[in-house]
């Protein structure tokens, strides 16, 4: 028994060194290196995970405490010219503030009066219509450079007139390189003219301004236009000023704000730690004089008023009596649309409302100094030790996702408090480095299982993970919806173009091709060259596939007008495709050859007919064409009038290569005036959706 315990004892004492596992200079080295991303805050991680974590938060205040936009039954008023009014109080019904309209040339607007730009008696008839009501200040996102009607210029400046200097005109200036020529006066009156401490600033550069005559809005003041993306295409941030030369312009919704406050252009002032003074208050923006938007919620956070019920005398001037109001674009053809953390597709307009109820109601998110920052990296970093010391796995996990919540927990308190605390680099911590010490804990749990992610969705994944079963050879029958897509004419498109253009265009119409289909949660099956073959209803049952598929078809269709527009302004020449789809049942799982390639993929003639479809696209010279199975599931849905716009036309019954019984196609198109589906039945048998 001696030898028995002696040996024991001599495990015993060697096992808690191996559970401590990591070493402490290894901890040491990850602090620091996180520490060290918290201060410098490169744009990889604030644009792609903080940027989703901001998002997240966003999400969540609005679901649990959805603040409340500015009310039009409260009149702002300064209290004197020289500084804004203090935070009026805010009751559980809505945030009193300001009140900012918006006036919008919107679809029916440019259904009625034809399509943007319109011509300038019609933008000085809206303006002049808008000024009668005597708002408080106007801002102006409308591109009024492009008129070319000297008449209608001094019509429009006559309107802009009639607001007595109370307005704010949008401009555009092209970004890149340094301006070194003279800046016309008329930019030098609107610029900021107090900036403390100039070479500390970082400030967007821009080397040409596309200016509108001097004759056309000599009584506005000029705010820019020009926003930028993150690397998630998204519009977290307001370029409050730019700078042109020597000239320091302010953003249009600054502007707009500085006019509404009564407050004159030297009110406005930029400090050198990137701080905007107007007046009393105080915007946190930092060194490149960005602002993080404090957005509401989706579009149409603010009244919106229809342009073309403005010019028809429907809406009364006097609805923006004393009100800030801002006229711009909203229709789809404008192009001024951006993603944020709420609506894919944000007018500028809107967002230019926001960053004004921002600054005039000082609502803002201010980043909390890098000091708090490095504090909880630290914090969290001696934290995961503890916690998972000399724990078993399960109970580790169980203290790091508390320690998760914790941490998420207060950053979303300030973050309601209006403070902005970095969340992405403790959660860093937590996760890194407490999977390091849960790893070490156990080699058993760290052996890490062969992953699937490589040719599965991460809902796949997730299926695989929840039944193992599903990982085996062979499958399921299943109806599922299939989508077979191909560029036309890509072979000859490739030998016209040097193999280094066909490959930059194919990548970025797959990419963006295969953003919508993950968009409508399809799942991507594979790319054969320049075909796209996905489908919906598997592995995850979804009852309504064939509405997913053709509204993903639908939307493959927009992005790539989108694709197409852009490589025009680039001399890119443009692509065109063609799409069918069948609804079937097919067999799908994982197919291939065990431990050494699977995929998972459907199979069956269904597969087969969509290819065929697609191909006829090509002969009926349509970029959409599905089967009838696939009309039969959409059919209520039609009726039921949750499509419109869209004329479904049957074709013919046509027999594809490999099948003996026919497939009757449809033609599905976008149909010129709106309105419900129009359903027009092989053989001339017409029905028209609610």
């Amino acid at each position: 028994m001696t030898p028995s315990v002696s040996g024991s004892t001599s495990t015993r004492g060697r096992i808690p060194g191996r559970r401590r596992g990591v070493p402490i200079a290894l901890h040491c080295l990850l602090v620091a290196i996180v520490a060290g991303l918290a201060l410098w805050r490169p744009d990889v991680v604030e644009d792609n995970v903080e940027g989703l974590l901001i998002d997240w938060r966003f999400k969540a205040r609005n679901k649990f405490w959805p603040p409340a936009v500015p009310l039009d039954d409260w009149r702002f008023k300064a209290h004197n010219r020289n500084q804004l009014p203090a935070v009026p109080s805010v009751s559980p019904k809505g945030r009193r503030g300001p009140d900012i309209k918006i006036v919008a040339v919107d679809e029916p607007s440019i259904a009625r009066y034809g399509r943007w730009p319109w011509p300038p008696i019609r933008v000085a008839e809206l303006i002049e219509k808008v000024a009668q009501g005597k708002p408080r200040a106007v801002g102006i996102e409308l591109l009024l450079y492009e008129q070319e009607s000297p008449w209608g210029d001094q019509r429009i400046a006559k309107a802009i007139s009639s607001v007595k200097r109370q307005t704010a005109t949008g401009i555009e200036f092209q970004l890149g390189g340094r301006f070194t020529g003279i800046v016309p006066d008329r930019l030098l009156e609107a610029a900021i003219k107090r900036v403390d401490q100039p070479t500390l600033l970082r400030p967007l550069e821009a080397s040409r301004v596309l200016l509108q005559p001097e004759s056309l809005a000599a009584d506005a003041a000029y705010g820019h236009l020009n926003y930028e993306k993150d690397r998630n295409e998204e519009v977290r941030r307001e370029r409050l000023y730019l700078r042109y030369g020597d000239a320091w312009i302010p953003s249009l919704a600054l502007q707009t704000a500085r006019i509404a406050a009564g407050l004159a252009p030297e009110a406005v002032r930029i400090r050198g730690d990137g701080v905007v003074e107007l007046g009393d208050t105080k915007i946190p923006a930092d060194l490149r004089g960005q602002l993080l938007i404090n957005y509401y919620g989706d579009e149409e956070s603010f009244p919106r008023y229809s342009a073309g019920s403005i010019l028809s005398g429907n809406t009364d001037p006097e609805d923006f009596k004393g009100a800030i109001v801002f006229i711009g674009t909203t229709g789809i053809a404008s192009y001024d649309l951006a993603d944020t953390p709420f609506a894919e597709s944000m007018p500028g307009v809107e967002r230019h409302a926001t960053v004004t109820a921002n600054i005039l109601t000082r609502d803002f998110l201010r980043d909390a100094p890098a000091a708090v920052d490095l504090l909880i990296v630290l914090a969290a970093g001696a934290a995961v030790p503890l916690l998972c010391r000399r724990r078993h796995a399960a109970l580790s996990l169980l203290c790091l996702a508390g320690l998760a919540l914790f941490l998420t927990g207060v950053n979303f308190a300030l973050f309601l408090q209006g403070v902005r605390l970095a969340l992405a680099y403790p959660l860093f911590l937590v996760f890194f480095q407490g999977g390091m010490m849960v790893s070490r804990q156990h080699l058993i749990e760290a052996r890490v299982a062969r992953l699937f992610s490589s040719y599965v969705t991460e809902r796949v994944l997730e299926r695989l993970i929840a039944d193992p079963e599903m990982a085996r050879l062979g499958g399921e029958r299943r109806e599922v919806t299939i989508l077979f897509s191909d560029i036309r004419g890509f072979t000859s498109y490739s030998e016209k173009n040097p193999p280094e253009e066909v490959v930059r265009t194919l990548n970025e119409y797959l990419e963006a091709m295969t953003e919508v289909i993950f968009r409508w949660e399809g799942t991507l099956d594979k790319f054969i060259g320049d075909t796209i073959l996905a489908f919906w209803g598997a592995p995850l049952p979804q009852d309504d596939h064939a509405e997913r598929a053709l509204r993903c078809a639908l939307h493959m269709c927009s992005r790539l007008d989108r694709l197409n527009a852009a490589w025009a302004a680039a001399g890119r020449p443009a692509l065109e495709i063609g799409i069918g789809i069948t609804t079937g049942t097919v067999l799908v799982g994982n197919i291939g050859a065990e431990g050494k390639k699977m995929d998972y993929t459907v199979i069956g003639d269904q597969v087969n007919i969509c290819s065929r479809v697609e191909e006829l696209t090509k002969t009926y010279q349509t970029r959409l064409l599905i089967t009838a199975s696939t009309l039969e599931r959409l059919r209520p849905l039609f009726t039921a009038g949750t499509f419109g716009h869209l004329a479904v036309t049957g074709l013919a019954e046509v027999v594809v290569k490999g099948k003996e019984e026919a497939v009757s196609i449809y033609r599905v198109s976008a149909k010129e005036h709106g309105g419900s589906v129009e359903i027009e039945d092989i053989g001339g048998a017409a029905a028209t959706g609610k």
